[in-house]
């Protein structure tokens, strides 16, 4: 076995780093036809998530192979080579399967235990096997990854570790209300219809959200996704409308959970601002179509004359349209602690101010901004209260849906895999998790030995092949020696030199195997063919016909 991963995750890699390195649907077909075109790879294929993005390869040569992985990867994921290898991790052989179990159990996940894993694991080997990418090697790796994934989360507690991340950014969006309760009755758009999006509205509907809005590029399967969730039981009720309808939408919903494979932003902060500028004050939302208001209101707590004085401020100082001054309408009374120079206190001082004091307000905002990201970051749960949100976002997608400039919007809420990844490192592991990490060890020392025990078996079948072969030789020598046996003598002499045969090669081969078997076994299959003088030809020829039968592919006892 020679397998190597060639990677980036959530663990190696900043968040703006994956989200340029993700690879379409497109790039991933590329990237393992050149895989299998280079030069030392045999078989490969690759895992893609939001989180993470491993090649998977069996090659020949581990120096060579690191440096054509990382070189594709670079290639097809649009990042230049220099700037991608300080975020790449190499995994060979034990390693390489002991990292792919460990995904596959969620513990190498952003919410550790999260069981969304096991269907991306799932659609690399189906994306593998479909290309033809995957040989025997991929096959059987990935097959146990699933099944020890699904033997973790049925023989240990993990799921009480951690979450699925639609339910653990649920969790972040509710600020330590429960998420029930934090759900019930409000209105939500889920943007997308793939497999997160629709884990995402099932997730919701189950919570108690009264109403669902699927938007999605492709109408069927927007309105598909909605028909599933009226007949789901829940009593949700769930429409589905053109994606050029998600600017209206967002007015009238409390909840926008987005995950497309759009390479742009799906959400922008004029759209997020235009949304809660509309449906500030309590009023009831706009029914959707209805024409908009000639006046738009401004976030509530903001006067739209302020509003227009900070915009004229930033673009008098080259800033951004805030001026740091909208971070302050919302801020805690701790975050004005060393004082404003000009003595703006809260939004109700802002009335009235020119634009040079707001210049300098946004001076003093931005360095309390600077010196609070040199301190440990806060957890997103206590930046606010959930009951002062107006628009609560949960960003799915790799890249990013929504801009993250929305938490400047006063009354808006976003979290998004960057925030989850920073929420989810304080979160406290279960005890179930070393159950876990044992069972893995078990696994991996389990799959190493099988891999091993089956590089000798060629081998063995080909030294019982040419013992055959001598036995048959012998018996047909025999009968021009003494032609005058009947056939049951012939028979019984056939028979028991055969006997013989299997009984002295009973031992050494199923010895051999059992050594085989243990780290630094692969010399043993060399040393069987040294000794009886096999043919390196017909060991290859039994090789390729075990990797050719079908039976040994897509084996129900093999899948998860």
């Amino acid at each position: 076995m020679s397998l190597l991963v060639v990677g980036l995750s959530h663990r190696s890699a900043p968040v703006s780093v994956l989200e340029r390195a993700s690879l379409s649907a497109d790039a991933k077909i590329k990237l393992l036809h050149d895989t299998l075109a280079a030069e030392p790879a045999t078989e490969a294929t690759v895992l893609a998530t939001c989180n993470r993005i491993e090649l998977y390869a069996d090659v020949d040569k581990f120096h060579a192979g690191v440096a054509e992985l990382s070189t594709l990867l670079a290639q097809h994921s649009g990042v230049a080579l220099e700037e991608l290898t300080p975020y790449l991790y190499v995994h060979y052989e034990d390693r390489a399967v002991h990292h792919l179990f460990s995904v596959a159990c969620g513990l190498d996940s952003m919410v550790v235990g999260e069981g969304q894993i096991l269907g991306q694991i799932k659609d690399a080997l189906a994306l593998g096997q479909e290309l033809h990418s995957a040989g025997r090697l991929i096959n059987d790796l990935f097959q146990q990854a699933l099944r020890v994934g699904k033997r973790a989360h049925s023989e240990t507690g993990i799921d009480r570790a951690g979450q699925s991340l639609v339910t653990f950014g649920l969790e972040q969006l509710a600020v330590g209300t429960p998420v029930a309760e934090w759900a019930r009755g409000k209105r939500a758009l889920v943007i997308g219809a793939g497999s997160m999006s629709s884990l995402a509205a099932a997730t919701l509907a189950r919570v108690g959200v009264a109403e669902i809005t699927v938007a999605n590029r492709t109408a069927e399967r927007a309105e598909r996704l909605a028909e599933i969730l009226v007949a789901s039981g829940t009593g949700v009720t769930a429409v589905a409308i053109p994606m050029a309808e998600v600017a209206d939408e967002l007015t009238r919903v409390d909840v926008v959970v987005s995950c497309t494979g759009a390479t742009g932003l799906v959400l922008t902060a004029d759209d997020v601002l235009a949304a809660v500028s509309w449906g500030a004050g309590g009023l009831a939302p706009a029914e959707r179509g209805a024409a908009p208001d000639p006046a738009p209101r401004t976030p509530a707590g903001l006067d739209a004359g302020v509003l227009a004085r900070l915009v004229a401020a930033a673009e008098a100082g080259g800033r951004i349209a805030d001026a740091g001054a909208a971070r302050t309408i919302g801020a805690p009374a701790d975050a004005e602690a060393d004082g404003c120079p000009v003595g703006l206190d809260g939004r109700s001082a802002l009335t009235g101010v020119d634009a040079n004091s707001l210049e300098l307000h946004g001076t003093w905002a931005d360095q309390g901004e600077a010196a609070a990201q040199r301190q440990p970051r806060r957890s997103a749960r206590t930046q606010a209260h959930a009951t002062d949100v107006r628009l609560a976002l949960l960003d799915l997608a790799m890249p990013r849906d929504i801009d993250a400039a929305v938490h400047r919007i006063p009354g808006v809420r976003l979290v998004d895999i960057e925030s989850l990844a920073e929420a989810s490192a304080d979160a406290p592991m279960a005890a179930d998790v070393d159950a876990v990490r044992g069972i893995v060890a078990q696994e991996v020392a389990a799959f190493g030995a099988a891999q091993r025990a089956a590089h000798i078996t060629p081998t063995v079948v080909a030294l019982r092949a040419m013992a055959a072969e001598v036995v048959a030789m012998e018996v047909a020598r025999l009968d021009g020696r003494l032609p005058d046996l009947d056939e049951r003598q012939r028979a019984e002499v056939t028979q028991t030199v055969r006997r013989v045969v299997d009984k002295l090669l009973h031992a050494p081969t199923v010895r051999v195997k059992q050594l085989a078997s243990e780290p630094g076994g692969a010399g043993y299959a060399d040393a069987l063919r040294e000794l009886f003088d096999l043919d390196p030809q017909t060991v290859a020829s039994v090789s390729r016909a075990d990797a050719a039968d079908p039976k040994n592919d897509d084996d129900p006892g093999r899948a998860s």
